[in-house]
């Protein structure tokens, strides 16, 4: 079986963030959804789990960072085409997301980024594999 990654994210509008990450394509599982979390598939190795603050903090006794105001992770998708990129930004915005940074291209690599309802920092990245 292949790693799986769970991140966890902390919400202050569960039925919204899940509203927002669903216009992104993503379907959330529901035998792992009720009100106080939300699993979110990104694909068959990624899942997000939208918690409450209150959930949230049933993991960790560490205050919950304002990601409006400070980064504390940077997540990244990667894409398999450049248009694949804008296309996932531009539903991002068009849900309620905010632009994060102007889109950067180095040639090898394209990325262009956005920041969820609460400000968790995404990056969408392509990566022409043949350059490496």
């Amino acid at each position: 079986m292949p790693t799986q990654i769970f991140v966890n994210l902390p919400v202050q509008d569960l039925k919204n963030s899940m509203r927002f990450y669903e216009s992104l394509g993503y379907q959330h599982n529901p035998q792992f959804t009720d009100e106080t979390a939300a699993c979110i598939v990104i694909s068959d190795t990624i899942y997000v789990m939208l918690l409450t603050h209150a959930k949230f903090k049933d993991f960790t006794p560490k205050p919950i960072a304002d990601a409006t105001k400070v980064s504390e992770v940077l997540l990244c998708l990667s894409c398999e085409s450049r248009e694949a990129v804008d296309g996932v930004v531009s539903k991002a915005l068009a849900a309620g997301g905010s632009k994060s940074q102007e889109p950067k291209d180095y040639g090898f690599m394209y990325q262009n980024s956005f920041q969820d309802p609460d400000g968790h920092l995404w990056e969408v990245i392509w990566m022409n594999q043949a350059a490496q």
